[in-house]
C-alpha cells in the first residue's frame, strides 16, 4: 500500500488521461468512482488495476487486496469527473463481453446511436432490474466506459450482456427468428404498448434521442411499437420509454 498525495505525480496523472475515450480504448482501463461503484465491480469479477483511497476511509475498503492507493481529497478531485469527489476512484480494467451469449438471450435491447451517457446507464440500470438478457449498442452509440454512463448505471453495468454490433448482417445472424421491435410514435401502422403481448424471444430497438431510429432498423423490423400519450406531449425522455417497455417485456 502506498501514499500519494501530489496531483502531479505521474500515477495520478496516467489516471486522469482516462477521463477521454481516446485513452480508455487505447489502454483498456476506465474509471470507476465511488464505494457502490467499486464494490460491485469486485463483487462481479472485475479486475481493478489501482484504487485511490481517502486515507481516512481505507478501511471501508478492506475487500480489496491489491492496488490501493491512499490518497487526499485534492487528487481525487483531480481524477473524479464529478463536482464533489467521491471518497474513492478506481481504474478498472474492461471486461471482455460475450457476443455469443446473444444466441442465449430470450429478451435483447438494441440502442441506436445514443449520445446521452446518462441515458445510456440508467437504461443498463433498469435492464438489469428487469432481467433483459442483452444490450446491444449499435452505431454511434457513446462510450460504454464515459464515467457518466458508469455513475448511472450505480453498480449495475456488470449484470447485463452488453456487446457492440455494426451491421444487419450480424442482426440476422442472432435475430432472425425473433420478434423485432421498432419503437416509434405513434402511427397508424404501429401497435399500442397495452395491446401489445411480446412473444418469447424479442429484441426491441430504440433510437437516438434527437433522430430515433434509423430507416435501416425500421426496415429491419418486423413490428411497430408505441405509448399511447397526451396529444399535450410530443414525446418522453429515452431511457424513460426504455424503462416502460422494459417493465412490459417483463410482464408479459
Amino acid at each position: 500500500m502506498i501514499e500519494i498525495t501530489s496531483v502531479n505525480n505521474e500515477i495520478v496523472k496516467e489516471a486522469v488521461k482516462l477521463q477521454q475515450k481516446k485513452y480508455r480504448a487505447e489502454s483498456g482501463k476506465f474509471l470507476l468512482e465511488g464505494f457502490k461503484s467499486i464494490h460491485e465491480a469486485v463483487k462481479f469479477g472485475i479486475q481493478l488495476d489501482k484504487v485511490f483511497v481517502l486515507k481516512e476511509k481505507s478501511a471501508e475498503y478492506s475487500f480489496i487486496n491489491t492496488g490501493i492507493i491512499l490518497t487526499n481529497n485534492a487528487v481525487l478531485k483531480k481524477i473524479a469527473t464529478t463536482e464533489t469527489p467521491p471518497e474513492a476512484v478506481a481504474v478498472g480494467i474492461r471486461p471482455d463481453n460475450n457476443v455469443e451469449r446473444l444466441k442465449n438471450s430470450k429478451q435483447v435491447i438494441l440502442l441506436e446511436n445514443i449520445s446521452d451517457a446518462g441515458n445510456l446507464g440508467t437504461i443498463i440500470r433498469t435492464a438489469a432490474a428487469f432481467g433483459i438478457g442483452s444490450i446491444i449498442l449499435y452505431g454511434e452509440t457513446v462510450d460504454l466506459y464515459n464515467p457518466k454512463c458508469v455513475r448511472s448505471t450505480v453498480g449495475n453495468l456488470w449484470k447485463v450482456n452488453i456487446v457492440n454490433l455494426k451491421t444487419i448482417s450480424e442482426l440476422e445472424y442472432y435475430f432472425s427468428d425473433y420478434e423485432r421491435i421498432a419503437t416509434l410514435p405513434e402511427t397508424e401502422n404501429s401497435v399500442l404498448l397495452n395491446n401489445w403481448y411480446p412473444s418469447e424471444k424479442i429484441l426491441v430497438m430504440f433510437g437516438s434521442e434527437a433522430d430515433g431510429l434509423s430507416d435501416e432498423l425500421k426496415n429491419y423490423a418486423n413490428k411497430n411499437l408505441s405509448i399511447k400519450m397526451s396529444k399535450d406531449v410530443e414525446s418522453l425522455n429515452l431511457s424513460v420509454s426504455a424503462g416502460i417497455i422494459m417493465h412490459k417485456m417483463n410482464n408479459r
